[in-house]
């Protein structure tokens, strides 16, 4: 990162899907979209929570903390404008993943660090 940037979050989550399931993410997701935003996902030892809403155990899958964010450089720079077109175009690649592939998203406006 630049001396001059700052990394805004844009969306945070989660994404899962069982453990049996060999699956690469980034089959799916590229580590970057158009703007510069920056898809990141990292593999929890453990979820933080012990249930799904559905009832199924969480420790039966892998789950991910999954994170997009944009780097700015100009601090008159609002990213917030890019949210509805991130939040279509990932709902649109996380549709095309595996049966039993998981996630749940949200807006996450706030500088990282």
């Amino acid at each position: 990162m630049a001396e001059n940037e700052r990394a805004i979050k844009l969306l945070q989550g989660y994404l899962w899907h069982p453990r049996e399931l060999e699956l690469d993410l980034a089959d799916y997701l590229p580590s970057e979209l158009a703007g510069g935003v920056h898809l990141l996902w990292d593999p929890l030892p453990q979820a933080p929570f012990t249930f799904f809403d559905d009832g199924t155990l969480a420790a039966t899958q892998q789950v991910y903390q999954f994170t997009a964010l944009k780097l700015v450089e100009d601090e008159e720079e609002d990213p917030s404008g890019m949210v509805p077109w991130l939040a279509e175009t990932l709902q649109e690649r996380l549709e095309r993943t595996p049966e039993g592939v998981g996630w749940q998203v949200f807006e996450d406006l706030r500088d990282v660090g």
